[in-house]
């Protein structure tokens, strides 16, 4: 009497498609043609190849997640360092600091100088997000918005003229200013837009415009690190032609492609590494 593997205790005279052993019917799965065991089906399902977004990312469900996660931190941060005292001059970048403190490279694009100031960034961030992320995967996405913020920190460094502690205490140029601000990550996501929706084939002409219109307020108002801005703006434009020419768009190929991507990606970062290490050995 045949009997399921599974369940030896229940008689089973419908037989898997696939292996031909019986399955009782808590077992038992319908497939395009008859009946699958359960063992059967997870077997296929492995073998079944994983869709991929357009530019190679793993697809999300559409909840922009990463982007809801830097949110909640910008936030956290700033609620933070209105709470414990000294804590934006401890993680604001400040070119003189950077080269004995290089976490501030990063820290400092999830600190806030106000709350105009991160309810601006936050909703750019929400909006750009929203597109990006479904469009290049949580992974990619998280990758170009910390390769911008650390991007716009060696901006502000690069164009910063280098000062002595003497001169900091006369001048206080842009080299011995604090910056905090998610500003020069946000501004990657500009750049990432302008590349990606050209190599869609897309229309970008509003985008044109918001990065006018900022790029006048940074020279405009007071206390803006346009630097910053420039820099992430070039950073994230750079991380967007890497993901989305190298490889091709729809390559047959996607392992090598998404080992090409990283690897783009990891090159720019060290790019940003050697920039920011000769301007310190050469000021």
């Amino acid at each position: 009497m045949p009997v399921c593997p599974r369940h030896p205790d229940r008689e089973s005279y419908v037989r898997c498609q696939r292996c031909g052993r019986p399955a009782c019917p808590e077992c038992q799965r319908p497939a395009a043609v008859g009946i699958q065991c359960v063992d059967c089906v997870r077997e296929g399902a492995r073998t079944v190849r994983q869709g991929r977004t357009v530019f190679g990312g793993a697809p999300t469900d559409g909840r922009p997640l990463v982007t809801m996660w830097v949110i909640g931190i910008c936030v956290v941060v700033f609620v933070l360092q209105q709470l414990v005292p000294g804590l934006t001059g401890r993680i604001s970048f400040v070119p003189v600091l950077g080269d004995s403190q290089p976490w501030r490279f990063l820290s400092s694009g999830f600190a806030h100088g106000g709350l105009t100031h991160i309810a601006f960034n936050m909703y750019a961030l929400w909006v750009m997000g929203q597109y990006l992320e479904p469009l290049l995967g949580r992974a990619r996405f998280a990758a170009l918005y910390l390769l911008s913020a650390v991007g716009g920190s060696v901006g502000l460094l690069l164009l910063a003229s280098p000062q002595t502690v003497p001169e900091c205490l006369v001048t206080r140029g842009a080299w011995c200013t604090s910056a905090v601000g998610a500003s020069g990550a946000v501004f990657g996501l500009f750049g990432a837009f302008l590349v990606l929706q050209r190599r869609l084939g897309r229309s970008a002409a509003g985008m044109y415009v918001v990065i006018g219109l900022n790029a006048v307020i940074g020279f405009v108002l007071p206390n803006i690190a346009w630097q910053a801005h420039l820099g992430g703006l070039v950073t994230g434009a750079a991380a967007a032609g890497i993901v989305g020419y190298l490889g091709g768009r729809r390559s047959p190929a996607e392992q090598p492609r998404r080992t090409v991507h990283w690897l783009g990606l990891g090159a720019l970062l060290a790019l940003l590494v050697v920039l920011a290490v000769a301007k310190y050995a050469l000021a």
